[in-house]
């Protein structure tokens, strides 16, 4: 028998493929779409009920009504008390959670195949029986107001705050900045009304587990009488800032947030692919060069990273750091540095090869277990896309070139295009 060298790490393979398994859909007699992957191999259960999140079908005064609407389904209904709920999830050891977004909203239920049974038809009382007690409203109104006064005097959440304002304007949902006369504005009848006649939009139910056919035909039994709301998607025509910087002074801080971002193409686009490798090498991991710059070489930041957000329509890319007060100026200035360098010059073979093999990895990672698959089917599902977007993308990852990452940077980031945000 041939022995193991154990000083020497296994050989690194990139599949030539990835098996995706395809939901099965379902319609439901009221329109709503269920998606179901099975996984005979886990006795757990994940449902998702996503909904759209339409803060235009309200007035502006009272874009926080969906946020308490949302966050106090758990607060009692008609039939049990919020402590009768945290009791009865706790015993069938079940966990309800939020879903909220810049586009959709919505609850989730993890539980077992041994109590889904159970646990289902109190799960779907919560989209139509909750009944936000004054008391309770009148507590998280207290919270929230507290959270607005804070974030206003943190750096970072004031700047992701502006970041959103800058890229998406005051006047779009994405853009919203809460305050408190919103809290103020929030009451039990408003809360009722939305969760009776603007909470349910266009709602789509995500499932994955290990549940037979007269499981699946529970599920549609509870939801299929829902009464559902068609509402037009919210327009995505933002109003950018006019101007380079928006800024805010905060002469005790001893940082200062900076946010740098701007809009870019959706994942249908071609250049989709080359777009996070050029991100990745530039601030997108660990080992990026933004790191290496300010972190390792320079020490204004313990962290600087850039991602890229994801909408429907248009994602946007974003580069966020907190760094020494005093040097947000040149933070900057290294930033727009790093990205010139990667538009003009090719990126080196070891540099290459390491960006290849994060990437390959972390995409790999991210189908590591059952429940990854139904949130990568939703990532393509929204963005009008199906499982050839994944294959397309390891594909690209196991053979671009430091040519293609110039020229898509060449052709989406420039000086003039990008916003800065700077608090502190």
């Amino acid at each position: 028998m041939k022995t193991l060298d154990r000083s020497k790490a296994p050989e690194f393979k990139i599949p030539e493929h990835i098996e995706l398994i395809k939901p099965e859909k379902r319609t439901l007699k009221n329109g709503v779409p269920l998606y179901f992957i099975p996984t005979p191999e886990i006795d757990a259960i994940k449902l998702e009920v996503i909904t759209l999140s339409n803060k235009s079908l309200l007035k502006e005064e009272d874009s926080l009504v969906p946020f308490f609407a949302l966050h106090m389904l758990l607060e009692g209904t008609k039939k049990m008390s919020s402590p009768e709920l945290d009791h009865f999830f706790d015993h069938y050891a079940s966990e309800v959670d939020i879903i909220s977004s810049f586009e959709q909203q919505g609850i989730s239920l993890l539980t077992t195949k041994k109590h889904f049974g159970s646990v289902l038809p109190v799960f779907r009382s919560l989209l139509t029986e909750a009944v936000f007690p004054d008391k309770e409203l009148e507590k998280r109104k207290s919270q929230k107001a507290l959270t607005i006064s804070l974030q206003l005097e943190q750096n970072g959440a004031r700047a992701n705050q502006l970041y959103r304002k800058a890229i998406f304007g005051t006047d779009h949902p994405y853009g919203f900045i809460a305050e408190e006369k919103h809290v103020n504005a929030v009451t039990p009848k408003k809360l009722k009304d939305f969760y009776q006649h603007k909470f349910l939009v266009q709602p789509e139910i995500f499932v994955i587990g290990n549940l037979n056919e007269v499981e699946i035909e529970n599920i549609i039994s509870e939801f299929e009488n829902l009464e559902i709301i068609e509402s037009p998607k919210e327009s995505t025509d933002f109003q950018i800032w006019p101007e380079k910087r928006l800024s805010e002074l905060k002469e005790k801080a001893v940082q200062s947030s900076i946010r740098l971002g701007q809009h870019l193409i959706p994942k249908t686009h071609p250049d989709y692919h080359a777009l996070t490798v050029f991100n990745t090498i530039l601030g997108g991991y660990f080992g990026s060069r933004l790191i290496k710059n300010i972190r390792e070489d320079k020490g204004h930041t313990y962290g600087i990273y850039s991602s890229i957000g994801s909408l429907e329509k248009s994602d946007y890319w974003l580069v966020m750091a907190d760094v020494q007060k005093g040097y947000a100026d040149e933070v900057i200035e290294e930033v727009y540095k790093e990205i010139e360098l990667l538009k003009t010059i090719p990126v080196g073979k070891e540099e290459l090869e390491t960006v290849r093999n994060y990437m390959i990895g972390h995409f790999l990672s991210n189908f590591s277990n059952a429940f990854d698959l139904i949130n990568r089917f939703k990532g393509i599902h929204h963005a009008g896309l199906d499982y050839d977007f994944y294959e397309e993308q390891l594909n690209y990852f196991r053979s671009f070139t430091p040519e293609e990452i110039m020229e898509v940077g060449q052709k989406y980031f420039e000086r003039e295009n990008i916003i800065e945000v700077v608090v502190g």
